[in-house]
């Protein structure tokens, strides 16, 4: 349907709509970018919330590839707070041993999966999404099922998880700020990003400041406390999109730029001095306050490079509030308060060291009288329910030299014999006549072991032998 006979039926179109009929056109881009000016100013007749700046739209329409496809226009990237809109569908494919359906639309509130953060996800007509990617400027929805009565063409409604898009807009624009703060203080450059389903890191290189070799604890707190300063100043979180390199190369940024052209540069307060100025792509609150707070809670070497573990958001909330849970519990268990739960639980650490110590040297003084009496009767069978495998080791080497027949010490907890003999192979042994107990093991002539799938059967072992 051309254009002027579409408006006359309906009286307005969006811009979605305008790409539809104009990106197979032959008329100029300036022309088309003229067409819609006067559509959304003089006639109206252009939906306000699908309009954009005209240099994006310009953009778009100058990309515009063979046939239909072109890129998909991200509506997250002029409004991140949008949570539904409406789409066309311009390519639909199902696969049927996946059970899912690839929709391509011209337009999308969804972020693809990209710069470090997961996709989002959530419902178009009402049927859920699974996945949605990137690929050559496209975008990929994919839904759970087939069964979707949806063709090219239609209209669909979008609808996006909104925690989890909150979720990732907090944790996203926490790690910038964190990132940028360590280099602030410490020359830190951020080489390396993961924003994982349980927790968050960052890995720092300190090669731009030769004052520093390491990143301890306490650089950490000072780096934490100022990144929430930034978060408690509420500062503002602005987005720049430029054409070229050489235009995003004047802001004062923190990471050197790795792409040329269609560049997105967030902001973290002022550009005369920020706290972060960094290409992204990814999805971010409008003011820093937003992400509510970020805890480290722990560094460590990773590869030449120290790795930050953290949380921002209502993630650091949780975070936060799982330990805390923990300190009580350990407090109401100690009769502590949180003032002195640290002496406290010294002194416990301190009595059980001592216990531990009391304990070895009466497993030590048990074993030398076990010995003792092993070599003065003739007991060739003993069971011990309360040493370990080490202990019982002990006790066989000691009297493997005093041994002219065959040595059985059961293991009762774990139904493990040990086999210990001068004279006899052992290893033998135990192939012989352990499978028949359903018990499995093996070892040299003068030791081996066996262990059996309960004491009966251990039992059973060393009197079939013994016969």
């Amino acid at each position: 349907m051309p254009v002027d006979k579409f408006l006359k039926e309906n009286g307005y179109i969006s811009t979605s709509m305008l790409f539809f009929y104009f990106v197979n056109s032959k008329l100029s881009t300036d022309f088309i970018i003229k067409k819609i000016r006067v559509l959304f100013f003089r006639k109206k007749m252009v939906e306000r919330s699908e309009f954009t700046s005209l240099t994006v739209l310009k953009n778009k329409l100058s990309s515009k590839k063979e046939g239909f496809f072109m890129k998909t226009i991200k509506l997250f990237q002029s409004d991140v707070y949008r949570r539904s809109a409406e789409a066309s569908v311009t390519q639909i494919s199902k696969d049927e041993n996946r059970n899912t359906t690839c929709l391509v639309l011209d337009s999308t509130i969804f972020f693809p999966t990209g710069g470090g953060q997961s996709c989002d996800l959530g419902k178009i007509n009402g049927v859920e999404v699974i996945d949605v990617f990137e690929k050559e400027n496209i975008v990929y929805h994919i839904l759970k099922g087939c069964d979707a009565s949806i063709k090219t063409g239609d209209t669909v409604s979008l609808e996006i998880d909104w925690d989890r898009r909150f979720d990732n807009m907090q944790r996203h624009c926490g790690e910038h700020i964190l990132s940028g703060i360590f280099f602030r203080l410490f020359g830190g450059v951020n080489r390396g990003f993961h924003m994982g389903d349980d927790y968050m890191t960052i890995d720092i290189s300190l090669e731009a400041d030769e004052n520093y070799s390491e990143i301890n604890w306490e650089m950490a707190m000072q780096a934490e406390l100022e990144t929430n300063k930034v978060i408690w100043g509420n500062t503002k979180v602005s987005a720049y999109h430029f054409d070229t390199k050489a235009e995003a190369e004047k802001m004062p940024l923190r990471k050197a730029l790795s792409l040329e052209k269609d560049i997105t540069i967030v902001t973290i307060g002022d550009i005369s001095n920020p706290a972060d100025s960094v290409a992204c792509c990814g999805t971010h609150p409008s003011t820093a306050g937003q992400v509510g707070m970020v805890k480290i809670y722990k560094v460590e070497p990773n590869k030449g490079m120290f790795r930050i573990f953290f949380e921002a958001g209502q993630r650091a909330l949780a975070h936060y509030d799982t330990r805390f849970d923990i300190m009580t519990k350990l407090e109401n268990d100690l009769s502590a308060s949180h003032a002195n739960l640290l002496s406290k639980y010294e002194t416990q650490k301190e009595k059980a060291r001592q216990i531990k110590d009391r304990l070895y040297h009466l497993s030590k003084e048990f074993i030398r009288r076990e010995i003792l009496d092993l070599k003065e009767s003739n007991d060739r069978v003993r069971q011990y329910n309360f040493l370990d495998s080490n202990d019982i080791m002990e006790i066989g080497n000691a009297m493997s030299p005093e041994i002219d027949d065959i040595l059985f010490l059961i293991d009762d907890i774990t139904n493990t014999v040990f086999i210990f003999s001068s004279n006899n192979d052992c290893g033998a042994l135990v192939k012989e006549y352990a499978p028949y107990l359903e018990g499995k093991g093996g070892g040299g002539k003068n030791f081996a072991r066996a262990v059996f799938p309960s004491s009966d059967r251990a039992l059973s072992f060393v009197e079939s032998i013994n016969k």
